[in-house]
């Protein structure tokens, strides 16, 4: 059996190097729809920015963005303020960067995730630091929601 040179042991380790950030990255590209008034939905970009995501954005009237919720499969008694679309799911509300990114990790067959209602200290609505407790919750298919992480009071 030969031994390996040198030569080919450093381009294995070089080969790896250029092809573990290739594999190991996700398209983080994130579009948000927005109704154009609302400082708290660009405080929610911010907060996506900060984490790595390349957010697009439009906004719409109230009218045209509450239809695009009902397109997007969002119950009425889950909806917040902004919707977002990220690799085939929907993010509605103050979803933290953490829990989307987990959620492209894991895949799940649903919609997406949503923080119903505007809590205060979530991404976007004021300081973590007096934040009240919240939930973000994964949609389902058939539009049921089940708690995907808790966020306690702090």
């Amino acid at each position: 059996m030969t031994q390996p040179t040198r030569r080919t042991f450093l381009f294995a380790i070089a080969a790896l190097a250029v092809a573990s950030p290739v594999f190991s990255q996700r398209d983080l590209s994130i579009h948000v729809v927005k109704d154009p008034g609302c400082p708290c939905c660009n405080a929610w970009i911010g907060h996506l920015r900060d984490n790595g995501f390349a957010v697009s954005f439009e906004e719409r009237s109230i009218e045209d963005l509450a239809a695009f919720k009902r397109q997007q499969g969002i119950p009425d008694a889950l909806v917040s303020c902004h919707t977002a679309t990220i690799g085939g799911y929907t993010i509605e509300g103050h979803v933290p960067a953490a829990d989307i990114r987990r959620l492209l990790e894991e895949a799940p067959d649903a919609i997406g995730l949503t923080v119903p209602g505007m809590p205060y200290g979530s991404p976007g609505m004021g300081p973590e630091s007096e934040r009240e407790a919240y939930d973000v919750i994964l949609i389902a298919r058939d539009g049921v929601g089940s708690t995907f992480s808790r966020y306690d009071a702090a």
